[in-house]
């Protein structure tokens, strides 16, 4: 099966809001604490995904064992492409519209 193009504008699967996501920035979690940002170029039914001008997010938390407190690492890196594979997305969120 190849990767989805742009086409009308019903949601009637749940890869239909990917389908409406094209060309637009979205969100991924992924597993490992990674958030990425970026610009939807294409997708399959496994989720695998190209993002472009993508900015990812990777929080670590580090405990300190003479105090006992945590302390939270956010690290950020931007790419102006990469392929994010399917079995480790978490959630999908498509841009947010106001219409």
């Amino acid at each position: 099966r190849e990767m989805a193009a742009k086409g009308g504008s019903n949601v009637d699967e749940p890869l239909d809001l990917l389908r409406l996501s094209l060309d637009e920035r979205i969100y991924v979690k992924m597993r490992g604490d990674r958030e990425l940002r970026g610009k939807l170029h294409a997708y399959d039914q496994h989720l695998n995904m190209i993002l472009g001008e993508v900015e990812e997010t990777i929080t670590t938390v580090e405990y300190d064992e003479d105090t006992y407190e945590e302390h939270v690492k956010m690290t950020k890196r931007t790419m102006e492409m990469l392929y994010v594979r399917g079995d480790g997305v978490i959630l999908v969120s498509p841009p947010l519209r106001t219409s």
